[in-house]
């Protein structure tokens, strides 16, 4: 899949976890094919969707390394970023993501996840777990399996 050819289909986009670190902290690999749907987002040509379960997986790290400057990178850009709709987690996502994990057989932090992208009207998910593809319901993007 070619990175152009797939920011053409989303107008809402949910940001799983690992693109969030990988974009933040210019991972070597991955920086490159994040970029361009960051840019998407900063440019308003689509929104983004985040959840509680990105921030508290992306401030693990920090918080234990008492990196504070990224810590507060994570916050701006998963709470308050551009074009970025921080979704709480309520008793329909917690529905949805008990549905799917009945169905799926998933982590429920996964199936949180999935059912914030859901609820919030997302077609597309950005990821890089395969595992996740399991769920059909929106489009799962998977940094692998992009090309820039």
């Amino acid at each position: 899949m070619n990175v152009t050819d797939v920011l053409q289909n989303i107008t809402r986009l949910f940001l799983d976890t690992a693109p969030v670190i990988y974009f933040v902290e210019r991972n070597p690999r991955y920086y490159p094919v994040t970029k361009p749907f960051f840019d998407h987002i900063d440019n308003s040509i689509f929104e983004a969707v985040t959840s509680p379960v990105t921030l508290a997986e992306c401030l693990v790290i920090p918080d234990r390394l008492g990196q504070t400057q990224l810590q507060q990178d994570f916050q701006d850009l998963i709470i308050r970023g551009n074009n970025t709709l921080f979704m709480t987690i309520d008793d329909h996502i917690g529905i949805t993501a008990a549905n799917l994990r009945a169905r799926h057989n998933l982590t429920l932090p996964d199936t949180l996840q999935l059912a914030v992208a859901i609820e919030a009207g997302c077609d597309a998910f950005l990821t890089n777990d395969t595992r996740l593809k399991r769920v059909t319901a929106l489009q799962v993007l998977v940094l692998d399996e992009i090309t820039i």
